[in-house]
């Protein structure tokens, strides 16, 4: 597997997981613009990744935005001729229980999750469409982030859980409509001690770094990182899949399928379906 020469963005990239793609992406070989809605923390992950003999370049601004999205790309290409990789990983969290949530908590959580994801995903994918129509070899990968919270459900995060769900259609959509342009789509559900997690009631001691020196650290972010390589490198053919990430685990999902039926010759009565399911 390689990512030598190749251009990947990685969005909300400051901190946590996004650092965490950034610093090995770079370790790796690729060129990285990092992204996040903060200019600090984002110069600093890229004089990290300089001092350690990598290249990066700052991106600050909120991917969510239309033209942020734009010029996110067109920095890419701009700066480094090309464009291969780009993680979604910007995300917030607004926790609240489904009847006291306010109007803007749902809002600003699915906008900042699902069209976070939506916006530099189009403007990569018009990228490299126009690529391919030119008869130039494309090896594009699109990384997503999902989250147990929507595959699964989660008290508390309806918003969140919305968006997460949504963001696995997405990616399993995109698959489906940018390989024939050379692009593979995927999305990951990473389970690791971020601002995000620590936040979450019940969740930081949980998620807390093992006290026993030597110990390996199940929830460190850094962990989730070496499959978003794996899946952003030119060897890589997995596309339209959906993995589980945490600690030393990675399982990949099966999608939506069929427990049960019952069927009839006819229209169903409610009392019928009711009786049927029973059994």
């Amino acid at each position: 597997m390689t990512l030598a020469g190749r251009v990947a963005i990685v969005t909300g990239a400051a901190r946590g997981l996004g650092r965490e793609h950034a610093r090995l992406l770079a370790a790796e070989g690729a060129k990285v613009v990092v992204n996040d809605l903060d200019a600090e923390p984002a110069q600093v992950v890229v004089d990290e990744i300089v001092a350690a003999g990598g290249d990066a370049v700052a991106a600050p601004g909120d991917v969510a935005r239309w033209e942020t999205g734009e010029a996110l790309i067109g920095l890419a290409v701009e700066t480094y001729g090309d464009l291969h990789v780009l993680v979604n990983n910007a995300g917030n969290l607004a926790d609240r229980f489904l009847a006291d949530m306010a109007e803007e908590e749902w809002d600003e959580v699915v906008r900042s999750h699902l069209k976070g994801h939506f916006v530099p995903t189009r403007w990569a994918a018009a990228w490299w469409r126009e690529r391919a129509r030119v008869g130039r070899q494309v090896e594009a990968s699109v990384v997503c982030t999902t989250s147990t919270s929507g595959l699964h459900g989660n008290p508390g995060q309806s918003n969140y859980g919305a968006a997460k769900a949504g963001i696995a259609g997405f990616a399993v959509t995109a698959a489906a409509e940018l390989g024939r342009f050379g692009v593979r789509v995927n999305a990951i559900a990473p389970l690791a001690r971020t601002r995000m997690t620590v936040s979450t009631p019940g969740w930081a001691e949980r998620v807390a770094a093992p006290s026993e020196p030597g110990s390996f650290d199940a929830w460190h972010p850094a962990n989730v990182s070496p499959v978003v390589a794996w899946l952003a490198s030119a060897d890589c053919d997995v596309t339209g899949q959906v993995f589980l990430v945490h600690g030393g685990r990675v399982a990949r999902y099966r999608s939506w399928s069929v427990e049960c039926t019952v069927e009839k010759d006819g229209r169903w009565s409610a009392a019928e379906l009711a009786k049927a399911f029973r059994q």
